[in-house]
């Protein structure tokens, strides 16, 4: 049962993790506007969407060769790294053209990257119980953030500049929501600088080489999906021309609600039946519609509605297991500084998932477009069923692997 301070804590860090994400997909939600008034290619969406991740495995490399989770109060760490996203964000406003919007995407993507990690350490110092539970709700307020720019589109034709402005503001919020709190019983002091802290635990350390391996698989799937599913969506109702409401209310409802859902509701699983269980159970589940998603191009709206909802759920289920996994598996002192590589490495590699897809709709059109994204889930699973082999896998979930 979670105290009053535990339960203020994760309700606080979570909002955060709301507010400030809600600048990451700011301009992939806009991109039909842009369209038209900066006569925007295919090509040049897809940048927009990757210059983001770049920008945050730049950062997420910084603080891990820079110990910044561990060794800055989180609170700050969050609350700085808010305020510059949004600057960031708002900075769009600026641009006529790529020319100094990817620069300014790039710069957010690097602002965010003093979020998550830092977010999932403090989440984790207030509970050595429940984490499960506890990093999915936060997780869970990422995902949400993340869907927020197709709510604001889809509430009506609003200039894109609205939207921006909106996320702005949101990031900006997210620095006073987490400003009071403060590390839990369960940190650890602040360690000197070491470089290669991280490195050296992933290099040396099977477990964790394991959990990283399967974290990995599942971010091959979740941001290109993420990326492109309203995309998947308009192209799959091509026939009813979906407007920009339908598309970011649905796109919002599968991103935002259905993943928030699936994050908490797995975290809460995971806690009883285990780290390995769930991540495993969660990614063959994603995977499953990736192979389905041929046969729901072009169905009832019902049905594809229904599976992108079943989708969002479960391609973001697993997430907050991988970063708790983390912090249960790595020496404590240097968690947070493990979790940012780990971070960095699986956004890495969505840059090569989400330009994969544009170039599989060039071969096979949209029908088929998502299909490779199963790969990832696929080998994710047998990479935590082998840690879940291992002895060190008691360390996770208080026992329950």
């Amino acid at each position: 049962m979670a105290t009053e301070e535990q339960r203020r804590a994760l309700v606080l860090v979570a909002l955060a993790a709301v507010l400030a994400n809600a600048s990451w997909f700011s301009a992939t939600a806009i991109v039909p506007a842009l369209e038209d008034q900066w006569h925007l290619t295919a090509d040049g969406a897809a940048w927009l969407v990757v210059v983001v991740q770049i920008g945050f495995v730049t950062g997420s490399v910084g603080a891990a060769m820079l110990n910044l989770p561990d060794r800055l109060q989180p609170r700050r760490l969050i609350a700085g790294s808010s305020v510059a996203a949004g600057l960031c964000n708002l900075a769009l406003l600026l641009a006529h053209g790529l020319a100094l919007a990817l620069p300014i995407r790039l710069l957010v993507g690097v602002a965010l990257a003093g979020v998550y990690a830092p977010a999932v350490r403090l989440v984790a110092s207030h509970f050595e119980r429940g984490r499960g539970v506890a990093t999915g709700v936060v997780v869970g307020g990422l995902t949400l953030g993340s869907g927020t720019p197709h709510l604001v589109r889809g509430l009506g034709h609003v200039p894109w500049q609205v939207t921006i402005a909106v996320t702005s503001v949101l990031a900006g919020l997210a620095a006073v929501a987490v400003s009071t709190v403060r590390p839990g019983p369960a940190a650890v002091s602040s360690p000197p600088l070491d470089v290669g802290a991280a490195v050296r635990a992933l290099a040396r350390e099977r477990p964790l080489r394991l959990a990283t391996m399967g974290y990995l698989g599942h971010m091959w799937e979740l941001y290109a999906l993420w990326s492109w599913l309203a995309a998947f969506f308009v192209a799959a109702r091509a026939d009813s021309r979906p407007g920009p409401a339908q598309t970011g209310v649905v796109t919002f409802l599968a991103i935002g609600v259905a993943g928030l859902l699936g994050a908490v509701a797995a975290g809460r699983l995971a806690d009883r039946l285990g780290r390995t269980t769930i991540t495993s159970a969660a990614m063959l589940l994603s995977a499953a519609c990736c192979l389905a998603s041929p046969l729901i191009y072009g169905a009832a709206l019902p049905v594809l509605v229904a599976v992108l909802l079943i989708w969002g759920a479960a391609v973001i289920a697993d997430s907050a297991q991988f970063s708790a996994a983390v912090t249960e598996l790595a020496e404590p002192r240097y968690a947070g500084s493990v979790l940012a590589l780990q971070l960095a490495l699986g956004f890495t590699l969505t840059i090569a998932s989400i330009r994969l897809v544009p170039l599989a709709v060039g071969v096979a059109g949209w029908r088929y477009a998502l299909l490779p994204l199963a790969i990832g889930p696929l080998l994710g699973t047998v990479a935590m069923l082998r840690l879940r082999r291992l002895p060190a896998a008691l360390t996770l979930a208080n026992g329950r692997r």
